[in-house]
């Protein structure tokens, strides 16, 4: 099985997250290639994940320079939406913007390596919290924008972490937490600046979600690895052993891990 890497697609089911490997055109199914060996082989190949073009370096998983530069969907605002520019007129691709930041999204709140903040587009949920693998999440608040779920979890991130540790998540399931209490305390400190962002931006651009429930995600995992080692297809270009699990968009070996998602856009070779 030979093809370009793209991003590991999940369905969440009652028993476990089902996942699937896009290799070009194809789509395996990995879930039953938990406990065998396998061997994961980069040909050298790595091509745009946007434009298609060969390259000899990727950029922000999968871009070759130029789109990197170029488009909005790889500017720093989509990592930081609170720094949203499209009002100043300097949007990238202001006709991308509006369909893809003015849209609903969702503030919730996961557990990963403990407890975050985070945000996610409506179209997202529960893609968002699986590739983050997160074991339990609660969206919190709807809003009308990016930019205002960016504002939003800017003032809850002082108060939680807005990151998940990769090490600590793939070493273990995350301790179980009460998300609901979590959010009641998050959402009470906040109140002050959510109600000034609900002043600038207008009461219909944000919605509480009192009555949300608490998703719960189990991952297909054999083993946790004692210890975390990292794989990276720019140092090694075979990569083998185990698959013991699968968490978030990692593949977890017994003689290492690999963050698939970060060499979308690479040629590999896959054998079982």
């Amino acid at each position: 099985m030979q093809g370009l890497i793209e991003k590991m697609v999940a369905r969440l089911t009652p028993e476990s997250v089902e996942y699937f490997l896009p290799l070009s055109k194809q789509l395996i199914a990995l879930n039953p290639l938990l406990g065998k060996n396998i061997k994961l082989l980069h040909t050298g190949v790595i091509n745009c994940v946007h434009c298609g073009r060969k390259i000899s370096k990727s950029f922000n998983q999968g871009y070759c320079y130029p789109c990197f530069t170029t488009l909005a969907q790889c500017d720093m605002c989509i990592m930081k939406p609170e720094t949203c520019h499209y009002a100043k007129g300097t949007c990238r691709e202001p006709a991308w913007g509006e369909a893809f930041c003015f849209q609903p999204h969702f503030v919730y709140l996961a557990n990963s390596s403990g407890i975050k903040v985070g945000i996610t587009r409506q179209t997202q949920i529960p893609t968002r919290w699986i590739d983050q693998g997160a074991v339990q999440a609660l969206p919190i608040l709807k809003v009308a924008s990016r930019q205002i779920s960016g504002l939003v979890e800017v003032e809850i991130a002082k108060h939680v972490s807005d990151k998940t540790s990769w090490q600590k998540m793939l070493k273990s399931p995350a301790e179980e937490v009460d998300l609901q209490a979590e959010r009641d305390r998050l959402l009470l400190e906040c109140a002050p600046e959510i109600a000034e962002i609900t002043t600038r931006f207008g009461m219909d651009a944000l919605a509480y979600l009192p009555n949300a429930e608490v998703v719960s995600i189990n991952f297909p995992v054999l083993n946790y690895p004692a210890k975390v080692k990292s794989f990276n297809f720019d140092a090694q270009s075979e990569v083998t052993g185990v698959l013991q699990g699968i968490k978030g968009q990692y593949l977890l070996l017994d003689t290492g891990v690999i963050n698939m998602r970060k060499f979308t856009g690479y040629e590999i070779e896959l054998g079982v």
